[in-house]
């Protein structure tokens, strides 16, 4: 069983920059390929980024490639989303998930065990 819990949304102008965290609490944090997925008003839930529980591969949405970074470190459970060069269509709120770790990476919201609570992203034009 795997806790998360999304921190460091809120309001930023065009161009700016935030930093999402999520903690994680529970065991085996090392062994989860965790994700950050967005869900705007009207829309689907999808995937922005991932990064493999060995912290060696990161997968990035076109959206948002060359943009965001996630990192994650393991001794502290922690996984981040730096969020830079922000446009008003990143905003929605973003939601921090955990996958059991398996052989190759998955952008499927279906595919992820445990969710955190999201946190609100907005992007003023």
């Amino acid at each position: 069983q795997v806790q998360l819990v999304e921190s460091g949304g809120g309001l930023v102008q065009a161009g700016g920059s935030l930093r999402l965290s999520c903690a994680a609490s529970g065991r085996a944090f090392s062994t989860y390929d965790m994700g950050w997925f967005r869900q705007a008003p009207g829309k689907e839930r999808e995937f922005v980024a991932a990064i493999r529980w060995s912290v060696t591969n990161t997968y990035y949405a076109s959206s948002v490639k060359g943009r965001f970074t996630i990192s994650r470190d393991n001794v502290k459970s922690t996984v981040s989303l730096q969020m830079n060069s922000l446009k008003p269509e990143d905003t929605a709120v973003y939601y921090c998930a955990a996958r059991r770790g398996s052989s190759s990476y998955s952008a499927m919201v279906n595919e992820y065990d445990y969710w955190g609570q999201g946190t609100q992203v907005t992007v003023s034009s």
